[in-house]
Formats: structure tokens, sequence, C-alpha cells
């Protein structure tokens, strides 16, 4: 059994799917448009391009998403999408990416159990949180 987070935008999905790609080194594997569907005749024409479901993976992560149609889109909360990266460059590499447009929840920095953690809220309305594990304890 596998669990994906499945994202919902207010109408930017293309946009913030093409960023995490780029970013987290990820595909997009599929990519469906409500012009495609049999959603169509109830769709407004401007939102007919819009996605009505996409799907990247990175690595082992499968991440899904769509545009909320109009009306439905609620922010995202209660929840943080968790990367961990292996080393601290990496994740001083992502997280101002992260960042860029959106609001910092915690600074990343070192903590008493992280090389490096930092929270943030992205451009799109996504919270993220960037860890770098500290390495296993040796006996």
């Amino acid at each position: 059994m596998q669990a994906s987070p499945y994202l919902f935008f207010d109408g930017n999905c293309e946009e913030a799917f093409r960023f995490y790609a780029g970013l987290l080194g990820g595909k997009v594997e599929m990519i469906g448009r409500f012009r495609d569907s049999p959603m169509k005749e109830q769709m407004a024409e401007d939102w007919l391009d819009k996605v009505m479901h996409i799907q990247m993976r990175v690595g082992e992560l499968v991440i899904m998403g769509c545009d909320a149609p109009p009306g439905h889109y609620e922010a995202a909360r209660g929840f943080y999408i968790s990367l961990n990266t292996e080393t601290p460059e990496q994740a001083d590499a992502i997280f101002p990416a992260l960042c860029n447009g959106g609001e910092i929840r915690m600074p990343i920095q070192d903590t008493f159990f992280a090389r490096r953690f930092g929270m943030a809220v992205d451009r799109f309305g996504v919270p993220w949180m960037v860890n770098c594990p500290l390495p296993p304890k040796t006996k």
C-alpha cells in the first residue's frame, strides 16, 4: 500500500507541478484537463484547459493534484508535506525556493533532531517541511 498526497489548487495547479518537478527533480507522469473529460459540458470555457488530474513522481513519492472547480477551492491546512533530504546542502537549496513568494513558518536551521529543519507555505498555498535528519547513532 502507498499513500500519496492529493493537492487542490485555485487554478494554478499546472504551474505549481511544473515548479515542483523542476525543484525536486520530479517527473510529471500524467496530466488530464477538464476539456478531455465528461465534465466538460459543466465547465466554463475559461476553465476547460485547467487541470482535472495531474500526477508527478519524485523518487518513490507520488504527488497528485487538480484545480478545484470555481467556488470549491479551500486553502490547505492541518498538514505539511515532509521532504527528507540526504544532505544539509540539499535542504538549504530546496527551502528558499519553496519560500520564494510564500511564507516561512520556521526558518531552516540546525535543531536537536535534524541537521536542517524548516517549515514554509509556498506561493501556491501548499505547506512543506524540509528535513535533513541527523545521522544514525552508532553504538
